[in-house]
């Protein structure tokens, strides 16, 4: 990985993703959401009945070789929506079809826009949408998904409050074997009532649903939740978090992987069941979803998570899953050096550590690039590490002069546990913190802190300092320094003699093995 790797940029552009506030001017009343975790059920939001539609919509559809009968059948179903009419579009994006795809016969306001085909395109077909789009709520929308009349306005209605709300609906696979264009339009009653007595499949979602409590449980993944066939999001939070990703040019895991940055960034994950849509053809009808191993495998470059990572990789991501500011100015680089060098032998191998010095000190900046080089998980910089690694899962901080126990960032990411932000005061004025970065761009949107949104924990020193730096961090060189640190050794194994037991006898285990191995 190189120095830059950890930055996430924009699919479409190559500029780097900022953390500012959300570009909005459309909308003034939307709000960035201030949720406990992902507990969306503390937003007020109009029930469906009351909401009074006053914003725009643009649905935007990628569509490649869809079949005619396809198309218009989702068509006749957005002529339905109870949405008014005049306050949406429906921006139809051809991936290079052969023949080119034709602007449809409907009383819709149709944008027809055309891309070149360069393999699979679903992600860079969704970015040329959200380009055209005339307007800020983005609603995403397969080209073979038939809405209910009501799924706009279910999906609209929190984007009407929310500045950084990322929706996403319930979709139902069902064959429609004869059914008609004509028949979606001129239904009675819904979609769910013309299909019934026909096979039909329940939505993937629901299992985690089950699983996250309707995503309002504390687990640290929502993201898996959300479908690219059905959801929406605000332009301008479509923005600020890239967009989807282009690289991925085989089928599967994009939608996971914009959801994964939206979540990062903040951003609250919604299930909205109101927003309800009928796939057309059944579940294993569907033969996209065979063969994406290459698409996990571009996924788990992307998402730090451990679903698709294993605890003990060594590679080097795209997106570490922790970064480590070392706060270095002015300190010896030696020092320095050797706390470096403690975090990289860390059993919690998935990490970038950024030593962060002072803009004006070049001496020091130069001599600790010389003293790591071109190491690829280290890199020298200031010390504004959330918008360098905006899609880290984890923002580590931490004083360059401390001695640390073994494994500091194991032992971080244990005592974390399921809240947002955990810190330890050192003797020194210091401290050391661990926070999820979703609850750092929150707390940069609103002006408020990571705590407010979370569970925050303090963490005691002793589990994180080495015994003999628990009096004081490092002492300084001169008269008393040595005595300090015996009186802390003596200290510490007066109030832990287990501990102290213990350590006697796995050094005496060690030292036994050294001897053998050296007969």
């Amino acid at each position: 990985m190189s120095r830059s790797s950890g930055r996430h940029r924009s699919p479409a552009t190559g500029a780097q993703c900022a953390t500012t506030p959300l570009p909005d001017a459309s909308a003034q009343d939307r709000t960035p959401n201030e949720a406990w975790y992902n507990d969306w059920r503390g937003v007020d939001v109009p029930p469906l009945a009351a909401f009074a539609p006053a914003l725009p919509v643009s649905v935007i559809m990628p569509c490649h070789q869809t079949a005619a009968r396809t198309l218009a059948r989702t068509l006749a179903a957005l002529e339905r929506q109870t949405y008014p009419r005049d306050l949406f579009e429906v921006v139809l994006v051809d991936d290079g079809s052969t023949p080119p795809l034709e602007r449809p016969a409907t009383p819709l306001r149709i944008q027809l826009v055309r891309q070149q085909r360069r393999g699979f395109g679903l992600a860079r077909a969704r970015n040329t949408g959200a380009r055209a789009a005339a307007h800020d709520i983005l609603l995403f929308l397969d080209s073979d998904v038939m809405p209910e009349a009501h799924w706009m306005a279910a999906h609209a209605r929190w984007h009407h409050t929310l500045a950084d709300a990322l929706t996403v609906g319930f979709t139902n696979y069902v064959a429609v074997d004869g059914m008609t264009a004509q028949s979606v339009r001129q239904r009675t009653g819904s979609l769910r009532r013309l299909c019934r007595g026909r096979a039909m499949d329940p939505s993937w979602i629901e299992g985690h649903m089950l699983r996250t409590n309707d995503l309002t449980s504390k687990d640290d993944d929502p993201f898996r939740a959300i479908g690219g066939g059905n959801f929406g999001i605000g332009g301008g939070f479509h923005r600020l978090v890239g967009g989807s990703d282009e690289s991925f040019t085989r089928w599967g895991l994009e939608d996971v992987e914009l959801a994964y940055r939206a979540h990062t960034y903040g951003g609250l994950l919604v299930p909205v069941r109101e927003a309800f849509a009928l796939h057309q053809g059944r579940w294993d009808e569907d033969k996209n979803r065979r063969g994406n191993r290459l698409g996990r495998e571009r996924a788990a470059a992307l998402i730090a998570h451990r679903w698709l990572r294993s605890a003990a990789t060594t590679r080097c991501h795209e997106v570490p899953m922790h970064v480590v500011t070392v706060h270095a100015a002015a300190l010896p680089t030696e020092r320095v050096g050797r706390c470096v060098d403690n975090l990289l032998a860390d059993r919690t191998r998935d990490m970038v550590v950024r030593v962060a010095t002072a803009p004006s000190d070049q001496t020091q900046r130069k001599a600790l690039a010389e003293r790591f080089g071109t190491h690829p998980r280290v890199c020298v910089a200031d010390a504004a590490a959330l918008p360098e690694f905006p899609t880290a899962a984890f923002h580590i901080a931490l004083p360059g002069d401390a001695v640390f126990a073994k494994d500091l960032i194991f032992r971080l990411r244990a005592a974390l546990g399921e809240a947002v932000t955990a810190t330890a005061a050192l003797g020194n004025g210091a401290q050391v913190s661990i926070t999820r970065t979703w609850a750092l761009h929150r707390a940069r949107r609103s002006g408020r802190q990571p705590a407010d949104f979370g569970i925050a924990r303090r963490l005691s020193t002793r589990k994180l300092m080495r015994p003999s730096a628990l009096a004081s961090i490092v002492p300084a060189p001169g008269a008393g320094a040595s005595c300090k640190r015996l009186v802390a050794m003596i200290r510490w194994q007066v109030t832990h003699p287990r501990r102290t037991t213990w350590a006697w006898l796995w050094w005496r285990l060690r030292r036994g093995k050294r001897q053998s191995a050296r007969w």
